[in-house]
């Protein structure tokens, strides 16, 4: 059965993404990231015409990826850590330091509920920037405070830059979804569990 539309955003993952300088690539083993209250993400590219014979000859397409946010009840430290560089110290404080110039690069994985099937899409190479620090006070009404990822999907050196299940799926592919990044059957990039990336929860 086939969707008709399509609505919700749950099911967030994350996998931590390992590029070598031969341009293989390796993902962690996807964790669950809490929370999701919504996803924007621009596709972001251009159509350049190119004119002869006083007409458009030509067009050009170009994919650059997406660009936009996800907003969070609340970033979880895990993230805080592991794709936005800050540091725990000794005494359990979150630590965010400037000399911190590395991009941590993240498979994003999440699904969409439809009203026959759930889409399920994973982004492979994504980075984060910092949120902003914002709140306000308590009145009558308690009204949770959101935090907002701005999100950059870029493409892989093979071009890769996302998949989504469609109608057709297998069983096997769709329900495995988020044990594994999934690479399309077209390419032979080994893929491997970085154990080191793999941590313990998504808290």
């Amino acid at each position: 059965m086939s969707n008709k539309v399509k609505f919700g955003l749950k099911n967030v993952h994350v996998a931590l993404l390992t590029e070598a300088d031969d341009g293989t690539y390796s993902y962690a083993t996807p964790v669950a990231v809490p929370g999701a209250v919504s996803m924007s993400l621009s596709a972001v590219g251009e159509v350049s015409p190119f004119y002869a014979d006083d007409i458009v000859y030509y067009r050009s397409k170009s994919n650059n990826g997406y660009e936009g946010d996800l907003e969070m009840a609340l970033i979880t430290d895990w993230v805080r850590q592991n794709l936005l560089g800050e540091t725990l110290d000794s005494k359990g404080v979150l630590v965010e330091r400037s000399t911190v110039t590395t991009t941590q690069y993240f498979a994003l994985l999440f699904e969409f509920t439809g009203d026959a099937n759930k889409i399920r899409h994973v982004m492979y190479k994504c980075s984060a920037s910092r949120p902003d620090v914002a709140g306000q006070t308590k009145t009558e009404t308690i009204e949770p405070q959101t935090e907002t990822l701005s999100l950059t999907a870029d493409a892989l050196e093979d071009g890769l830059v996302k998949s989504r299940t469609s109608d057709s799926v297998d069983t096997s592919t769709y329900n495995s979804w988020y044990e594994a990044v999934y690479i399309p059957d077209d390419l032979t990039n080994p893929q491997a569990t970085n154990p080191q990336a793999t941590p313990s929860s998504g808290n």
